[in-house]
């Protein structure tokens, strides 16, 4: 079983290395009970979602980390990944700044994303 960070740095990776834009982690472990961590990512379109989606689920089912929940799937403009204490959301750009995320959880410290990524780098 992965910690909570070592989740989110796999996840990270794999947005990474499949184009997901402007990805940004918070820490949410000391502001809500729902995760220790929120991945927000975004999507050219749906069908870049459903690809990002595909890869994060592939990558933690890997290290034996199942998702438990994902909505939004077959919507396209929004899909939510939980992990119990990793939630991902991966939006299109349009979708990303109406739900305006980081500004509702803006008390979570932001994670310096591409440390996340240089420390998953380095491990390989």
């Amino acid at each position: 079983m992965l910690s909570s960070l070592e989740m989110t740095k796999i996840a990270a990776k794999a947005l990474d290395t499949r184009s997901g834009r402007d990805i940004t982690v918070l820490k949410t472990r000391d502001v809500t009970v729902l995760a220790d961590y929120f991945i927000i990512c975004t999507a050219n379109n749906a069908t870049h979602i459903k690809t990002l989606t595909d890869e994060v689920e592939r990558k933690l089912e890997e290290q034996g980390e199942t998702v438990i929940h994902v909505e939004g799937y077959r919507s396209g403009g929004w899909v939510l990944l939980d992990y119990g204490c990793l939630i991902i959301h991966l939006f299109t750009a349009e979708n990303r700044q109406f739900y305006a995320l980081e500004r509702l959880w803006g008390d979570a410290p932001q994670v310096v994303t591409q440390e996340l990524l240089a420390e998953e780098k380095t491990e390989e």
